[in-house]
């Protein structure tokens, strides 16, 4: 073991250093010593494993999460206490068929597989793995020194929890004084596996958010359709003092608009048709906790205005209630629009714009995050797998440089239904389950998802489906008689290209199908 004890890496347990690059030193000098192909450290969440560092493995590996139940060398490693080896000749399936960075798309040969179980403050924390194609690399010296390894790997593990846990403790300051330093919600805050990616834009948002996560501070999420907003408002309350209370989700564009008040406000019994009991709001729903609006530029101009007062006072007052009550609660707000342009023509009030948008966090759209497109494909991969019953699914090169290419105006969102949809056509063109499935870049069809000429029209066309075909001789008198239509032209051409379809004319101009239909009658486009 001196060559272990002697081991540059060992040095970085006590030098302060990113965690991923601790980590990643970590395992890169385990697959040196051990002369193996592979090194993966995964990180056990519920009932799967994920990747935190790998060596060996492609780059989407990392975003892949592994069903315990569904990869039984896994399961074996885990349930184990000690260093767990697979003979030669083992019958079960390899977690990483068709995923070695040297092997990319072919099964594993027969080959030498081991792997330990890691613990942290007693609790089961994920496992290590190795895997050489020389047969016969891991003797019994080999299994040893994995023993002896894995105090080493959990040190590492626990010492870069810890740093994580200091960061987060002198954020919240006091607020955390008399809290458990191994409170589960504490351990749920460091453990952000949600957010797949390791882009530097992604990181650096992350931190940010993390940071203002500290305050009260009204927050304003921005970002595309399908960024994952709602991944961020649960990072923003996990990281939060207020992480021990509720979370709840209120999706605005959904409330119909002669309930919206009841819903987020609460009622008297009487207060209305129907309302035969007291019912408390979504506020109350989230009293001491976090108050998450989604698409929040879709309530109607009444309910921003009692929105309003609460955000000034901190109080709420129920339909059909004579007295208001007080809450304590942080609102977190989300939208894919311009609540400016929304504030310009009229539907948002600016003085509420200015209160939901104190400290507003810009989400970068997939296009600009680099190759955490691969990582989450990796996901969407692993997960198809899984429901498919597939023994591995992965992408062939071109494939991953097309997903690279690809501008993803659906984003996250429209990755993994492309990931979805491509498996199943694999399938259905013949490939064998209990082969490697490689993904080709004809099987992802983005060549049909981009941008397509308008469709010709059939004489008979409703003036609702008419595209513009020439600006107008005058510009309309205000600017919101401009707006409106802007609007009509852009919709009229949505639903030109798809043959009057307005669930994808929806679809293409972003926005909540009801909330079109609406829109469409208050410009006169249908009845």
């Amino acid at each position: 073991m001196n060559t272990l004890i002697e081991a540059p890496w060992l040095a970085d347990l006590a030098t302060e250093l990113p965690a991923n690059v601790r980590l990643q030193r970590l395992i890169g000098g385990l697959r040196a010593h051990f002369c193996c192909g592979a090194v993966a450290l995964l990180r056990l969440e519920e009932d799967h494993l994920c990747p935190v560092v790998v060596d060996g493995l492609v780059s989407e590996a990392l975003g892949r999460r592994f069903a315990v139940r569904q990869h039984p060398r896994l399961a074996a490693i885990l349930a184990r206490g000690e260093v767990t080896c697979f003979d030669r000749d083992s019958q079960l399936p390899d977690p990483y068929d068709g995923l070695l960075d040297t092997l990319v798309g072919e099964p594993l040969p027969v080959h030498d597989c081991m792997g330990v179980a890691l613990r942290i403050d007693g609790r089961p924390w994920g496992v290590l793995t190795l895997d050489a194609l020389q047969t016969g690399t891991f003797d019994e010296r080999a299994r040893a020194d994995l023993a002896d390894c894995a105090v080493h790997v959990e040190a590492a593990v626990r010492i870069t929890r810890l740093e994580q846990q200091v960061q987060v403790l002198g954020r919240a300051g006091s607020a955390h004084a008399g809290e458990p330093h191994d409170d589960p919600a504490l351990r749920s805050a460091l453990d952000d596996s949600e957010i797949v990616g390791q882009s530097e834009a992604l990181l650096r948002l992350q931190h940010e958010v993390k940071v203002v996560a500290g305050s009260d501070l009204p927050v304003l999420l921005l970002g595309e359709t399908g960024v994952g907003k709602e991944l961020f408002a649960r990072l923003l309350h996990r990281h939060s003092p207020r992480r021990g209370k509720p979370l709840v989700h209120v999706n605005c564009a959904a409330l119909p608009e002669s309930l919206a008040e009841s819903e987020l406000f609460g009622h008297r019994r009487g207060a209305f048709s129907g309302a035969v009991t007291d019912r408390p709001g979504r506020f109350e729903a989230a009293e001491g906790g976090t108050l998450f609006l989604d698409e929040v530029g879709e309530l109607p101009l009444p309910v921003q205005a009692k929105l309003l007062r609460t955000l000034q006072n901190g109080e709420i007052q129920r339909l059909g209630a004579d007295e208001p009550r007080r809450v304590n609660v942080r609102v977190v707000a989300a939208t894919n629009r311009s609540l400016r342009d929304l504030v310009a023509n009229g539907s948002f009030r600016a003085d509420l714009y200015h209160r939901l948008s104190v400290y507003p966090v810009p989400i970068p759209p997939l296009r600009e995050r680099g190759d955490d497109v691969l990582l989450l494909a990796g996901r969407f991969l692993e997960l198809n797998r899984t429901r498919l019953g597939i023994r591995s699914l992965r992408l062939s090169a071109s494939a991953q440089d097309a997903l690279r290419r690809y501008h993803w105006p659906g984003n996250i969102r429209e990755l993994e239904h492309v990931i979805s949809r491509a498996a199943l056509k694999a399938l259905s063109h013949g490939a064998d389950r209990n082969a490697i499935v490689t993904l080709e870049a004809p099987l992802l069809d983005l060549d049909a998802l981009g941008p397509s000429a308008p469709a010709p029209l059939a004489p008979s066309t409703p003036a609702a489906l008419q595209p513009p075909t020439a600006e107008p001789a005058t510009l309309p008198s205000t600017l919101r008689a401009a707006v409106d239509a802007c609007q009509r032209q852009c919709i009229q051409a949505a639903l030109a290209r798809h043959g009057g379809n307005w669930a994808g004319a929806a679809r293409e101009l972003d926005i909540d199908a009801s909330n079109l239909h609406k829109l469409a009658r208050r410009l006169a486009l249908k009845d």
